[in-house]
Order: structure tokens, then C-alpha cells, then sequence
């Protein structure tokens, strides 16, 4: 038997509809339940983009072989393969950024500011 990621504690899987009524309540609680210009809440789902963009960008600015590093990425969310995580790979400025700097090491030898 497959153990699961969130458990309660007697052990058994946490459900995602669980998981979202938290997720919500928190949201309400903090004042961000919802946004008047018509903007969606925050979601859960929201987080995993995040996340894998902040973990690609950081690999970006410690300078780590980001190529070999995809792979985990990959599996630590669950994917089967690099396609399935290019769809949570937005590209933010700062991403940009430190991507651009890395093509410019690469390219000119030299370092970007």
C-alpha cells in the first residue's frame, strides 16, 4: 500500500476536497477570500506553479546545472515526464532574469549584473 503525501491521524489519506474547505476557510480567515475587481482567490493548485517557479528560479541564481535538476522537479511533482511540468514553468520576471544572466555566462564567459 502506497502511503500518502498528507495523512489524518489515524493514518488514512487526507481527501483534496478536504484539503480545499481548509485551504478556503484559511483564505476567508485572512481577509483574501476573494477579490472585488474580479480577480479569482488563491488556490491550492496556484501554489504548485509557484512553487516550481520559485525552485527554478533559485536553482537559476545559485548557479545549479538546471537541466540535470528538471528531472526531480518533475518527479517531486508528480510527473511522469518534463511535459507534464513545463505547464507550471511561467515565465516572471525575475525567472527572466536569471535565465538571461545564466545565457549570458554561457555565451560571453562573463558575468551579468
Amino acid at each position: 500500500m502506497a502511503s500518502a503525501f498528507l495523512a489524518n491521524r489515524d493514518g488514512t489519506q487526507v481527501r483534496k476536497h478536504n484539503v480545499d474547505h481548509a485551504f478556503k476557510r484559511l483564505l476567508k480567515h485572512v481577509g483574501i477570500d476573494h477579490k472585488d475587481d474580479g480577480r479569482r482567490a488563491p488556490c491550492l493548485h496556484a501554489l504548485r506553479h509557484t512553487a516550481a517557479v520559485h525552485r527554478l528560479t533559485s536553482w537559476y541564481r545559485d548557479g545549479a546545472d538546471v537541466q540535470r535538476l528538471l528531472p526531480a522537479l518533475s518527479t517531486y511533482l508528480g510527473h511522469a515526464d518534463l511535459d507534464g511540468t513545463s505547464v507550471y514553468l511561467s515565465m516572471t520576471p525575475e525567472l527572466l532574469h536569471e535565465a538571461s544572466a545564466c545565457f549570458d555566462r554561457y555565451v560571453n564567459g562573463g558575468h551579468h549584473a
